[in-house]
């Protein structure tokens, strides 16, 4: 069987820590590949085609941080728009720009959403799907990412992931998850791809 590949990031901003990065370091099969992208516009959607063409994997799942969702929520649709309120590990601000000039406005998820709501439910884990992935680095590699993977029977799409309670001190007020919770969260959507015919 060909591998699952997830991607995480690496802290931006001012976070020393970044959930999505923390969960693909715990990730633990013969059957994942993982990597961690960085917060930068064009270098994290490189990577990721990069990795995609090494590894040709049979599902793609690209997880990033949400600061103030208390609940793990993947992401019905990517749309085709950088607007950044804040700039990129390397210093970059875009606003107001297409991520790929004539391509659609907005492509969904391949990813077996509903089934994915309905797993982590049944294992007691918040979840619920989310309808904005935002304008950010996040939204701009899951854009590329099903532009990439457009009409290839690969299961792919972005999944977001609360604070982790280690960055409480850095988020006060804000909403934050165990990483073992969140590790097991994406454990349920790997055990979830593996059974779909079309990620085989």
């Amino acid at each position: 069987m060909r591998p699952i590949l997830i991607t995480g990031f690496e802290p931006f901003g001012n976070s020393t820590l970044n959930p999505s990065g923390e969960i693909v370091k715990s990730l633990d099969s013969a059957d994942v590949v993982t990597a961690i992208l960085p917060v930068v516009f064009g270098q994290a959607s490189s990577r990721l085609k990069e990795l995609i063409e090494l590894h040709k994997p049979s599902a793609v799942i690209c997880l990033g941080q949400a600061e103030g969702r208390k609940e793990i929520t993947p992401e019905r649709i990517a749309i085709n728009l950088d607007d950044a309120r804040i700039a990129d590990n390397a210093g970059v601000t875009l606003t107001a720009s297409p991520i790929i000039e004539n391509a659609p406005d907005g492509y969904f998820s391949t990813l077996p959403i509903q089934e994915i709501i309905a797993a982590l439910k049944e294992r007691e884990i918040p979840a619920s799907i989310s309808l904005s992935a935002g304008t950010f680095v996040c939204n701009h590699i899951f854009f590329h990412l099903q532009d990439y993977l457009k009409g290839v029977n690969v299961p792919s799409g972005f999944i977001h992931v609360p604070l982790m309670d280690e960055q409480s001190n850095e988020f006060p007020g804000l909403p934050t998850m165990p990483i073992a919770t969140m590790v097991e969260a994406i454990e349920v959507v790997i055990d979830l791809l593996k059974q779909d015919p079309q990620a085989s």
